[in-house]
């Protein structure tokens, strides 16, 4: 099974890094605005790497926001794109609440799990 969420999570990934990178005419685009479509799009790549990779979370949150920060800067040299901090800013951010939203159901689930101490 975490080889289906790992290839999922890289198609994912695969697809928002053309819809950034790739012609505007391909760029969906929605009435959420700019802002709210790189934050839709950044959340969903944070869920699927989160639960693809949930052994070393701090290293995929690094990993992921790194990746977001080279998606902005290639943007440099794609004609009709512009790199630009604001974006950086929110994809990362939104990257990091995906990440955040399955680390928290994943201690949650293993808190349910634990054999509630009993009263003596």
């Amino acid at each position: 099974m975490t080889i289906i969420l790992r290839i999922f999570a890289w198609c994912l990934a695969a697809a928002v890094t053309f819809a950034t990178l790739g012609p505007p005419r391909f760029r969906p685009h929605s009435s959420l605005g700019q802002d709210g479509e790189h934050a839709l799009a950044f959340v969903l790549v944070g869920l699927a790497f989160g639960v693809a990779y949930s052994r070393n979370r701090w290293l995929t949150a690094a990993t992921t926001v790194a990746g977001v920060g080279l998606i902005e800067i290639l943007q440099l040299w794609m004609p009709g794109r512009h790199a630009r901090w604001e974006d950086f800013i929110v994809d990362a951010l939104a990257a990091c609440a995906g990440l955040a939203v399955t680390a928290g159901l994943a201690y949650a689930m293993a808190r349910s799990r634990r054999p509630s101490p009993s009263a003596s």
